[in-house]
């Protein structure tokens, strides 16, 4: 099985910026790589939510509409990792960040522990 250790997080101000990183390990790793994968979040209160996600190959990325145009989602596949760069920040964008195999589908797939993003205004 896949583990996913999420790092990165912190506080920051609105307008600033934050670059999450994933970092998967596994022996399934060495055979198959990273296949799909993506970042959720969960504010207080609230449910977790898709934030973005991105095919085994790179070349296709979804987003949330409330991050479209302020957040990157990419992968380094030599490395393992999958990096989320946000930009922009907003004090509603303050939730616990995760990332997930298979993003597309919540019924399935591994999650990291999470990492706190704070956006201060």
């Amino acid at each position: 099985q896949v583990q996913l250790v999420e790092s990165g997080g912190g506080l920051v101000q609105a307008g600033g910026s934050l670059r999450l990183s994933c970092a998967a390990s596994g022996r399934e790793l060495s055979s198959n790589g990273m296949g799909d994968m993506g970042w959720f979040r969960q504010a207080p209160g609230k449910e977790r939510e898709f934030v973005a996600g991105i095919t085994r190959s790179g070349v296709t990325t979804d987003y949330a509409d409330s991050v479209k145009g302020r957040f990157t989602i990419s992968r380094d596949g030599p490395k393992n990792t999958l990096y989320l760069q946000m930009n922009t920040l907003k004090p509603e964008d303050t939730a616990v960040y995760y990332c997930k195999t298979n993003p597309w589908t919540v019924a399935s797939g591994t999650w990291g522990q999470g990492t706190q993003v704070t956006v201060s205004s």
